[in-house]
């Protein structure tokens, strides 16, 4: 329980503008969600000495060819940007595909 009030805090205070500097430096990797605002996909940029970002956009419906059939499904575009001086682009483009993996087959 104490990790999920700290999580909410946390949440409250960063969408009520009250996070103090301390509270978010430090951090190797971020999430960003610019699909709150219905964006499909952008480029985010890495606040720096941060090692990468990861965009995500809005969830739509789309037509999907699966296993030789029409069907319905969620999707969403997600965007890795990160800094080479820190990570090699093979390793942000294997990192990427196992979220991609993992999305596709959540159960």
């Amino acid at each position: 329980m104490g990790l999920a009030r700290a999580i909410n805090d946390l949440a409250y205070r960063a969408r009520s503008h009250q996070l103090k500097p301390a509270e978010v430096q430090g951090g190797t990797f971020t999430i960003t969600n610019h699909g709150t605002s219905g964006s499909l996909f952008a480029s985010p940029i890495i606040n720096q000495p941060q090692a990468a970002i990861l965009g995500v956009g809005a969830i739509q419906k789309r037509v999907m060819v699966i296993n030789d059939a029409i069907a319905i499904r969620p999707m969403v575009y997600i965007s890795l940007t990160f800094d080479h001086r820190i990570l090699d682009g093979a390793i942000g483009d294997y990192f990427l595909a196992k979220v991609v993996e993992s999305l596709q087959t959540w159960k």
